[in-house]
């Protein structure tokens, strides 16, 4: 079968298409023939031994798959070949077969595409938890969130407002608003691209806060860092709740007495380890994401889609930060 690898440290462009051996499910295992692989953020840290896991190469980068069960091993119960299905490996995805743990999978529901399947589970996932679970989001609470056009991001909007949220929504341009508007924001405004001294971070707070409404927001969802950060961090109401998710724009410096000053939480988002230390709250999650999504209260964006042979375009495309939604690498066996 096909696969895209990485065999060496480095870029999108160092990654290579080889064929593999075929895999086969060992007890308690399910072969899923892929149909659609969502790309993320993790995927261009973990190509260059960036992120907070290294498998050992040869290893194919794509966190999250869409298919069809091919095949089931020894012990496997209430899984059949031929059901449509969601996995999340972490990595290992970016082939034509990927062997996961039965326990794993999540049964696609009726109506749903590959891509949009693809595209579900680690951005909302990521997002619910850290709206639902970290910042325990309440229902008529203000959110900001930086970066609203990305995959997490428009996730968040989208979730913010199933929550019963007031949300804002900041990105780097017009048509990046104006995308998190259609999901559903209240309110939106532009941020400068690249660095800021403190002048333009001051105006950049003032804005925030205003277009927050007068005594800041409740909840900052943080997908960008750099010095972005700060800014928001000013903006914040009393007893607010930031939520550090990453780090795109680079890792801040945070002015520790401004959380005194304004009594504010700030809280680490790590979405895969609180999916493996609480696979019950996990669950619970999902299942809550699946009824957003058949209510109509959610739906992945896909921006663009690659086929598997283009999939080191997919993940620079995503690294430039140029992405409304998700991008999709798409399997044709």
């Amino acid at each position: 079968m096909r696969a895209v690898l990485s065999k060496v440290v480095g870029g999108p462009e160092a990654l290579v298409v080889e064929d593999i051996l075929d895999p086969t499910p060992k007890p308690g295992q399910v072969i899923i023939e892929v149909k659609a692989v969502g790309i993320n953020f993790p995927d261009t840290l973990i190509i260059e031994d960036k992120y907070q896991f290294r498998p050992e190469r040869p290893f194919s980068p794509g966190g999250e798959v869409a298919g069809v069960v091919e095949a089931v091993g020894e012990g496997v119960k209430g899984i059949f070949k031929g059901d449509k299905v969601i996995a999340v490996p972490g990595w290992g995805g970016l082939v034509e077969r990927l062997a996961v743990p039965a326990a794993s999978v999540i049964k696609m529901p009726e109506g749903m595409s590959f891509e949009e399947g693809a595209a579900l589970v680690m951005t909302y996932g990521t997002s619910y938890y850290a709206l639902k679970d970290r910042a325990q989001l309440k229902a008529g609470e203000s959110l900001l969130v930086l970066g609203a056009a990305g995959g997490v991001g428009a996730a968040a909007v989208e979730l913010g407002k199933a929550m019963g949220a007031h949300v804002i929504a900041a990105a780097s341009t017009n048509d990046k608003v104006q995308f998190a508007l259609e999901l559903g924001a209240d309110n939106g405004l532009i941020y400068p691209s690249g660095k800021m001294d403190k002048a333009a971070q001051k105006e950049l707070s003032g804005e925030l806060k205003l277009a927050s409404g007068r005594d800041g927001p409740d909840v900052v969802y943080d997908g960008v860092g750099g010095d972005y950060c700060e800014p928001a961090l000013r903006a914040m109401d009393w007893n607010g709740r930031y939520l550090v998710v990453g780090f795109p724009a680079g890792i801040p410096s945070l002015p520790l007495n401004l959380t005194l000053l304004k009594s504010v939480s700030v809280i680490g988002v790590f979405w895969g380890a609180a999916v493996a230390r609480d696979p019950a709250g996990h669950a619970a999650n999902m299942a809550d994401l699946l009824k957003f999504y058949a209510e109509g209260k959610i739906k992945p964006r896909i921006f663009q889609t690659f086929p598997l042979e283009r999939a080191h375009e997919a993940i620079k495309a995503l690294g430039e930060r140029a992405a409304m939604g998700k991008i999709v690498v798409t399997v044709e066996s």
